[in-house]
């Protein structure tokens, strides 16, 4: 069993219009750069793609965005992308806030099998509005349905041929589970290590939940801005 492919051009194609895709990484931590560049140059248009966040401006779904092909964003935090900020003002592109563990847990959830949970986290909010309610020991919950990909785009730091996974440190975050959660799951990896060569109990998605695995290449993992002042303010 070998699920390597050559690159993320070997197997973008698969990526149609009207694809939903379900994106690892938080920030600019864990981003699969390579999928991303390849989607941005196939052109794929109208996806709907669900993260943590937007990207920055010109990184990450940022670049997609920008290319006007994600129709709808699912995510949790959408404040470090000012082009997505002004698409969504003028209402030229869908968005769907969640709370972020919610978020996560739609995702969860899709790759359990579950198809909906209740949580009390939204309650009482926009995000609740025209949702099931129902009573748990004397707090509202709100029925939140899970949330699986067509597709799902996973950047890890190790992994071999049968598509076993190793993430590195704060870049896992929500890629392994956003593994579960879709029909046809993409790794790219920084090292394609032998088989053997990881140890079992410290492999974080299993390659059962994975389709197709390449090396990256050219990572640019920059850092995302944070908040400025003055010296000695």
């Amino acid at each position: 069993m070998d699920k390597r492919v050559a690159n993320a051009e070997a197997v973008i194609g698969r990526v149609k219009d009207g694809a939903t895709i379900l994106m690892g990484a938080f920030g600019t931590c864990g981003v699969s750069e390579n999928l991303i560049n390849a989607l941005l140059r196939q052109g794929s248009k109208n996806l709907t793609i669900a993260s943590n966040n937007p990207g920055t401006d010109g990184y990450g779904i940022g670049l997609l965005i920008e290319n006007r092909q994600v129709k709808k964003l699912i995510a949790s935090y959408v404040g470090s992308n000012k082009f997505f900020e002004k698409l969504a003002l003028n209402n030229e592109i869908e968005m769907e806030l969640n709370p972020q563990g919610t978020l996560a847990e739609r995702m969860r959830a899709a790759g359990a099998g579950i198809p909906a949970f209740f949580t009390p986290t939204g309650y009482g909010t926009m995000v609740a509005e025209g949702k099931e309610v129902r009573e748990f020991n004397g707090r509202p919950h709100v029925l939140v349905p899970a949330l699986r990909g067509d597709f799902a785009f996973v950047k890890a730091w190790k992994g071999d041929r049968w598509g076993n996974l190793v993430y590195r440190k704060t870049a896992r975050n929500f890629n392994p589970v956003v593994a579960t959660a879709a029909d046809y799951v993409i790794a790219e990896v920084e090292q394609m290590v032998e088989l053997g060569e990881l140890d079992p109990d410290g492999i974080h998605t299993p390659g059962v939940f994975v389709d197709a695995i390449f090396q990256g290449t050219n990572y640019l993992k920059p850092m995302e801005p944070g908040p400025k002042r003055k010296r000695g303010a």
